[in-house]
Order: C-alpha cells, then structure tokens, then sequence
C-alpha cells in the first residue's frame, strides 16, 4: 500500500499553462503535484510543434515572474510594428491599411514597450522544463502518468497509475481542448467550427523584417507574418500561419517547395522582399470553443480546457496565461491566510474575473473571422471604413494597442 500524499493543488496539465501555473505557485510556497501523460523532455522535439507563440508584454511579465522567461535557449523576438491590412491574394493591398507603430506602445522606464515577443514553441517549452527543476520539495512532477480523480466535499483523492495516492484542496484542469476532468465534471461545451485549417511555416526573405509583423486579412481566411530571429544560416526568418478552408489548405500543404512557396508569395506580395519556406510545414484543423462554466466542485479549468480561440489575433496562449495570472493572485491570497484553497468562494471570483474577458475575446475573435473572412462589397466597405477611422484617431489606437498587449 502506498501511503496517502498531502499536496495543496493538482495541477492536471503539464503544456504551457499547466507547467507556469506550476512554477507560479510553487515559487509562492504552495506543495504542488503537476501530472502529465507525456515525458516533458520529449516536448522539446522539434519535429514535434513547429509553432511560434506571440506573447503580449503582461505575459512576459508573468512568465518572467515565474523564472521562466530568463531560460529561454534562444532570444526572443520583440514586435515593434504591426501592418495591418485587406485584400485579395496575388493583388495589392487596399490602400486602407492600419499600421501601429512604436509612438503607439506605451512608454516604461523612457522605452517603449515592444507590441509583443516571439518566441518557438520548443524554446518556451526548454526553459519550462528548465524552470520546472527549480522547485524541489514545492513540487512534484509525475510524467508520464496519469491520474484518476475523486472528488470529496473537502478534499481531492488522487491515485496514480503507479498505484501512488494523493490529497489536494484543489485540481485545476490544463489538460487541453479534450480535457477529460471536464468531461468528468460534466461541464458543457460549445464548439464553433470553422472548416478551416492553419498552414504554418518558416520563412527566410530577403530583406529584413525591422521587427514588424504584417496581418493581411484575405477572402479565404486571414495571413500573418511574424517575425523571428535571425540565425547563421538565415539572418531573415519569419513565421507564417495562414488560413484557408480544409479542402484548400490541404492542397496548399501537399504542394511542392516551388509551388508552395508561390502560393505564400502571392499572400505576402513585396512585404520583405522574396521568401522561401524552410524547414519543415504544419498543418492544424482550426476551431473555437468555450466551456459552459470554469468552475466544479474543487475544480478549476485553464488554458484550453476552458476555452480554444480562432488564431486570427494570435491571443489563445495569451488568454490561458491571463488564466494564471488570476488563479495566481487568488490562491496566494487564500494561501496566506491560511483559508481552503479549494472553497466554492475562491472558485466562483476566478470564473467571474476570467470568464467575462475571454468571452469578449473570444467573441472578437469570432467577429474578426467572420468580417475580414469573405469577399462581400458592402463589408470590404465597413472594414475599409473602421481601418481608416482607426488610423485617423491615435487615442483610439493607443487604448487597442495596450488592452491587446494584456496591460
């Protein structure tokens, strides 16, 4: 018989989120048991992810507080300008275009605040598992594993397939899109899809991106370049993401390098010059989804388990980390003094404090699709129209500008 383990919170999830919500609270004194079914150094496989994240500057803030941002193996790529524009492919741009530029971030320390910071799926994921090591005694990793779950009037039971058993005040559930502690809890689920499917690359161009990313909304679906650090081999790279519907996308991707590469010029028009892809391509299926509530009996969900964004404004991993921040606050406010970390009180302020705000993005998100994502006249017009409103008054785009860097 393995002996019954004492933890403050179970923490079901070890990607992004789940893994920063660790290292948060661990670093605040909490004991925490974080569970994964995958090894977390294989994470780390470059073959595996060939994402890059845009993170807003109130993340990098958090991830910095968590001891995580300073292990990244590579640097990250701050964003300066944004270009944001609407047309059709192999055409130029419409000539209302928004661009943000460095006057619109905010000023800190006499410096402005970049937009945002690049950084490669694989190089978050080292210094997590860098950052993850540096808690010993605060926190337990058990990966691969899995856990079962039962769930009492004042505590969580927790066995693990090896036979080890656990209490914890609280689970949060970081388990993802298909969260199975969400399932148990019999919390609903919305889904929105969208018969899409993102194509995602590394370029190498021409010229250099002057840390600027480009937004190019097209009738198919929208198309960004982002830019990333340069190395020895290719000093200019960037990362495309770009939509299409499914049947289109998969055309896209089985193109060959000629043609594929074409196919990403006639989106990118003269932005930085000649590209050509590099490395390997990704393909994901594109979809939105949103839970009924946050929130069950000693029960917290986070990241995608509580709710999956359409790419379009790249905020999916940005709303999950605005998830730590606030479970955070709460938990080491209840922690030190010494009140139940899984009370239905504590529970209730973090699905009131999150739950508004992710519905709001992802309900601009959804707009966003469904506006720039066609080829009607009249609102080609509107969005002409809200481009050129938007450029034309700098208070307006300086108040868009600091809520989307998550400020």
């Amino acid at each position: 018989m393995h002996p019954m383990r004492q933890v403050d919170i179970c923490i079901n999830g070890a990607g992004p989120v789940g893994a920063t919500l660790a290292c948060r609270l661990a670093a605040s004194g909490l004991r925490i048991l974080l569970i994964d079914r995958a090894p977390l150094p294989g994470m780390e496989h470059p073959s595996l992810d060939g994402r890059a994240y845009a993170i807003t500057e109130g993340s990098r803030r958090m991830l910095d507080a968590a001891g995580i941002w300073q292990h990244l193996p590579s640097p990250s790529q701050p964003i300066r300008s944004i270009t944001v524009s609407d047309g059709r492919p192999g055409q130029a741009a419409s000539r209302h275009g928004l661009c943000f530029s460095p006057d619109d971030a905010p000023v800190e320390n006499g410096e402005k605040t970049p937009f945002g910071w690049m950084i490669e799926a694989r190089d978050l994921r080292a210094a997590l598992n860098h950052a993850l090591t540096a808690h010993e005694g605060a926190l337990e990793i058990a990966a691969p594993e899995t856990g079962s779950f039962v769930f009492e009037d004042n505590h969580v039971a927790i066995t693990l397939g090896s036979g080890a058993s656990y209490r914890a005040a609280l689970v949060i559930a970081a388990e993802g899109r298909q969260s199975p502690l969400r399932q148990q809890a019999g919390i609903m689920v919305t889904r929105l899809p969208y018969n899409q499917c993102g194509l995602i690359s590394i370029i190498h161009h021409e010229r250099p991106h002057e840390d600027r990313a480009l937004e190019h909304f097209l009738p198919q679906g929208p198309f960004a370049r982002l830019p990333l650090p340069g190395n020895a081999e290719h000093p200019y790279r960037s990362a495309i993401v770009w939509a299409e519907s499914t049947r289109r996308a998969e055309r896209f991707y089985a193109l060959d390098e000629t043609g594929f590469a074409g196919a990403i010029m006639q989106r990118l028009g003269d932005d930085v010059g000649n590209a050509v892809p590099v490395g390997r391509r990704w393909i994901y299926p594109l979809s939105a989804q949103y839970a009924q509530r946050y929130i069950g009996p000693r029960l917290a969900l986070a990241g995608d388990s509580a709710h999956g964004l359409h790419p379009i404004a790249g905020q999916g991993l940005n709303v999950g980390f605005k998830d730590v921040i606030a479970l955070t606050a709460l938990l080491e406010e209840r922690f030190a003094t010494g009140g139940d970390l899984g009370g239905a009180d504590l529970l209730t302020r973090y699905q009131r404090r999150v739950r508004p705000g992710n519905m709001a993005m992802m309900a601009a998100c959804d707009g966003l699709e469904r506006l720039f994502g066609n080829d009607n006249p009249v609102l080609r017009f509107g969005r002409d129209l809200g481009l050129e409103a938007m450029s034309r008054l700098p208070g307006l785009r300086r108040a868009f500008v600091k809520k989307a860097m998550g400020l």
